[in-house]
């Protein structure tokens, strides 16, 4: 192993903050957080998702960050070198397997992405019925070559973005798809917020109706509506920050101790919600202004907006441009997820960053594959209450790698027996900016581990009920 080697460090702060933006702004945001909002109502579920970024995200994102400065090295040797009296070693691998497994359908879906900008720039979606699309989509999904080969090309960015380095590779493409992504998303909010009908939609996006989240006519049904959604919140802050497996950690390992971390990860935090809200502020617009329904699920972006960009004024522009930025985001993530994996691998094993690019290039590309095939040839395989491979690898990432790593980051940062609350702090308050706050302390020891391992455990109760016939 190599310690003796210089940490490449981002040139700047604003590289940091666009690389760490870039890695937490994906599909979470611009996927997964608005069809979640709009089966969950709209407003009442942003607040309430809002309140668990700011009491669960944000004391982890600064766990991470200050992991990763203090001891200069990813998730895979960074429990060797800060000092604690409990065995925190294996976590090492904990960040290691969710990042692989991430990435194993990550790319998949990033490769739907890249695929759909042509189609929508080609007018193929001008005047398409939701029939048309729905089977345009079934036979991207059903068709394992294509599939496989717009997966290779997510793969490839990250290779290429990666081999080129910290400086001229991650953080001047994050810098560049961050900016073009601004640019696309205000020109599309623009659009959406002047259609015809628009109205509707803003007042369902912003304006609070939290019978939405008491949905059911009898208690037992308002309440579990209610645990639905407090569940879905939770997870989203967790989806949206890529944390709890050292994503961000590896950033906070390559920044310098000028500005404290509460301040860094503030803005990160920032950055990534400003995306998600205009977002919805595309997407519901559009939705009502051509009468589609908001909760449409995972397949609103690939089934339902295909649609109603192709009722638009220069619709295929349109559409185009919004794929772009779906893809930009989507790129962001496996950018970010990809410099993790291989920077884990060169501090682990001592890997030179060729080594550590290609042969991570190679196991990605087979692992991906099983995801690709889980809709067509390995569409058998299939979980009650789940889903496909894709939505196994999924729930595994999102429901229980990224809630439990979160959960021994902050045992880690808090307990006597870990690295510590006093060592965690100064850390974080290096530098100039915000201090973390010291009346978190009692929230971040018992309330962060509590809470979490009891949303964790009641996530799991509605499957259990369907797998024993409960």
């Amino acid at each position: 192993m190599r310690d003796e080697a210089p940490r490449e460090h981002f040139s700047s702060r604003l590289g940091f903050l666009m690389v760490a933006a870039g890695c937490a702004i994906g599909l979470g945001n611009v996927w997964r957080f608005p069809y979640i909002t709009g089966q969950y109502g709209g407003a009442a579920f942003i607040l309430l998702y809002l309140v668990f970024l700011f009491i669960f995200g944000l004391p982890i994102l600064v766990m991470e960050f200050a992991v990763g400065r203090a001891s200069q090295r990813s998730i895979a040797r960074s429990f060797d070198v800060l000092p604690s009296r409990g065995n925190f070693r294996w976590f090492a691998f904990w960040g290691y397997a969710g990042s692989m497994l991430l990435m194993m359908f990550y790319t998949t879906v990033c490769g739907w992405m890249l695929a759909y900008i042509p189609r929508l720039a080609s007018g193929a979606f001008t005047g398409a019925s939701a029939a048309t699309a729905g089977a345009a989509f079934g036979s991207l999904i059903g068709t394992p070559g294509e599939q496989i080969a717009w997966m290779l090309v997510s793969v490839m960015i990250g290779v290429v973005v990666c081999g080129m380095g910290i400086e001229k590779g991650v953080e001047r493409v994050s810098k560049f798809m961050m900016s073009a992504l601004l640019v696309i998303l205000f020109a599309l909010c623009v659009r959406a917020v002047t259609l015809p009908g628009a109205e509707a939609g803003l007042r369902f996006y912003l304006l609070p109706d939290f019978s939405h989240l008491f949905a059911g006519e009898t208690l037992s049904e308002q309440l579990g509506t209610f645990g639905e959604a407090v569940y879905a919140a939770m997870g989203q802050a967790f989806f949206t920050l890529s944390i709890g497996m050292g994503c961000m950690q590896i950033f906070g390992s390559r920044v310098g101790k000028e500005n404290s971390l509460t301040g860094e990860a503030l803005a990160t935090i920032g950055l990534d919600t400003l995306i998600a809200i205009m977002a919805g502020l595309i997407i519901f617009p559009a939705c009502f202004a051509y009468g589609v329904k908001p909760d449409s699920g995972p397949s609103l972006i690939f089934q339902t907006l295909p649609v109603v960009f192709g009722q638009l004024p220069l619709g295929s522009l349109w559409g185009a441009l919004f794929f772009v930025f779906m893809s930009f985001a989507a790129l962001s993530t496996v950018i970010g997820v990809f410099e993790m994996i291989c920077t884990w691998c060169m501090d682990r094993w001592g890997w030179d960053r060729k080594k550590a690019i290609l042969r991570t290039g190679v196991a990605l590309f087979f692992l991906s594959i099983p995801c690709v095939l889980g809709f067509n040839l390995l569409s058998w395989i299939d979980i009650p209450g789940i889903g496909n491979i894709q939505g196994i690898e999924d729930f595994i990432v999102s429901n229980n790698i990224l809630p439990l790593g979160g959960i021994v980051y902050a045992v880690f940062c808090c307990a006597k027996f870990g690295w510590g609350w006093d060592a965690f702090v100064r850390e974080a308050d290096e530098g100039r900016g915000v201090r973390f706050p010291g009346w978190m302390r009692g929230w971040c020891t018992w309330g962060i581990p509590i809470l979490g391992i009891v949303i964790f455990v009641l996530g799991y109760v509605p499957k259990l009920a369907l797998w024993f016939g409960l």
